[in-house]
C-alpha cells in the first residue's frame, strides 16, 4: 500500500515532498528549489497570500519541519484512532495518580500522531492541552521534558499554534531549559524557538524576554555539536528584529559566531550576515582578529549559501572600511568574485558583482 505523507510536507508550488524546507516572510513554508525558481522569475508576492514580499526575501531553514520529514515513518492506526478526541492523554497527564512511564507513554503517542495530523494538533490546542504539556516541560525528569517539548514543536508547526503558544508562556520554559536542560532539550528547546519566532510579532516578545538572547548565546559556548548548530539557527530567525540584533552584540555573540565560523560552523556566516546589518555588529567584526581570513575562506570553501552570506558580510563590512578593503584586495578577492559572477545562483551574482564594485573603488559614503 502506498505511503500517504501529510499535507504539511508538501510544497505548494511543487505538490511534492520538500527536501529542503524554507519559510518565506508571510509564515508559509515552500521548498527551496520552488520558491528559489518563483523568485528568480521576478515575482515578488507570496505565491499562496498574494501579499507584496521585501525586494530581497529571506529564506529561512524550516529545520523543524525538516527533521519531521526526514524521521517520518507509517503509523498505522485506524482511521477512529488516529481521530479519537485527545482528551485521554489529556487526563494521563494531568491527574496526580498518574505514573511516570503512563505519561511518558501519552506524551509519545500524542507526538506520533501530531507529526502529520494538523487536524489532531488543532484539537489539542482547543482541548486546552498547551498548559498541561508547558507543566511537563518544567518537569525535573529530562524524559518527560524531552518528549513534552517534542510534542510543543509539532505544535508549533500551524501558525496560530505558534502565537498562542507564546501567549501561553512557552517562551519562559524554553529559555529556562536552553540554560539547565539536558543536551538533547536545549537543542530541541532551541528548533522550537526557531519555529516559533516564523511569526513576526513573537521574534520581538521572544528576544524582550531577559535571558532569551543571552541563553542562545551561552548554548554557541558550551552546548556540542547539534545544540551549537540549533543555537545558531535560532539566532539568526530571530535576529531579523533589529533590536535582537543589537541584544546579541551586546551578549557576545559575533566573537563566538567567528571562532564557531573558523572550526567549522558553518551556519554561523548566516547569522553573522544578519548582525553586519547594524553599525554595532561591523564594528564588532572589524575588531576580531583574522576576521577577513576566515570571511575570505568560507568564500573559497564553503557551500553556496555559505559563499552567498560571506560576500553580503564582507560587502557590508568593506563600504565601511578602507582597511578591509585593502585587506581583501590583498587576498585575491577581486577575483574570486569576477569568477563568481558567471555562477548558477543570482544571490551569489548579485552579491559579487556589489563587493566587487566596492573593491574597484565605488563606496558608499559613511
Amino acid at each position: 500500500m502506498a505511503r500517504e505523507f501529510p499535507d504539511d510536507f508538501m510544497c505548494p508550488i511543487s505538490l511534492e515532498i520538500m527536501s529542503d524546507p524554507v519559510i518565506l516572510s508571510s509564515g508559509h513554508t515552500f521548498d527551496r528549489a520552488s520558491i528559489q525558481r518563483w523568485l528568480d522569475s521576478g515575482h515578488r508576492t507570496c505565491p499562496i497570500t498574494k501579499l507584496p514580499l521585501p525586494e530581497h526575501p529571506s529564506l529561512i531553514p524550516n529545520h523543524a519541519l525538516r527533521s519531521l520529514i526526514s524521521n517520518y515513518t507509517n503509523i498505522s492506526l485506524p482511521k477512529s484512532q488516529s481521530c479519537s478526541e485527545p482528551q485521554a492523554p489529556i487526563s494521563i497527564l494531568t491527574s496526580r495518580s498518574s505514573s511516570l512511564e503512563s505519561k511518558l507513554e501519552s506524551l509519545s503517542q500524542l507526538g506520533r500522531l501530531t507529526k502529520g495530523d494538523s487536524a489532531l494538533r488543532r484539537r489539542l490546542t482547543e482541548a486546552g492541552a498547551v498548559p498541561v504539556v508547558l507543566r511537563c516541560v518544567d518537569s525535573y525528569d529530562p524524559r518527560l521534558q524531552e518528549k513534552a517539548l517534542s510534542l510543543l514543536l509539532n505544535l508549533s508547526l500551524d501558525d496560530d499554534n505558534k502565537v498562542g503558544l507564546v501567549a501561553e508562556g512557552a517562551v519562559n520554559r524554553v529559555v529556562k531549559v536552553l540554560r539547565v536542560g539536558s543536551p538533547d532539550c536545549r537543542a530541541i528547546a532551541a528548533t522550537l524557538i526557531t519555529s516559533l519566532a516564523v511569526v513576526e510579532v513573537n521574534k520581538a516578545i521572544i528576544g524582550a524576554y531577559p535571558d532569551a538572547i543571552p541563553a542562545l548565546v551561552s548554548l554557541l559556548i558550551e552546548g556540542e555539536g547539534r545544540e551549537k548548530k540549533e543555537a545558531a539557527t535560532a539566532l539568526y530567525a530571530i535576529s531579523s528584529f533589529a533590536d535582537n540584533r543589537r541584544r546579541a552584540i551586546v551578549c557576545g555573540a559575533v566573537p563566538i559566531l567567528m571562532k564557531l565560523l573558523d572550526l567549522g560552523l558553518e551556519r554561523a556566516i548566516e547569522v553573522l550576515g544578519v548582525l553586519v546589518k547594524c553599525k554595532e555588529g561591523r564594528e564588532e567584526m572589524e575588531k576580531v582578529d583574522g576576521c577577513v581570513k576566515v570571511l575570505v575562506w568560507v568564500l573559497r570553501n564553503g557551500s553556496a549559501r555559505g559563499v552567498q552570506y560571506a560576500l553580503f558580510t564582507l560587502s557590508c563590512l568593506s563600504c565601511y572600511s578602507e582597511e578591509i578593503c585593502s585587506e581583501l584586495r590583498n587576498e585575491g578577492v577581486m577575483e574570486i568574485c569576477i569568477g563568481l559572477l558567471e555562477d548558477d545562483n543570482d544571490k551569489i551574482r548579485r552579491n559579487a558583482s556589489t563587493l566587487l564594485q566596492t573593491l574597484r573603488g565605488n563606496r558608499a559614503p559613511r
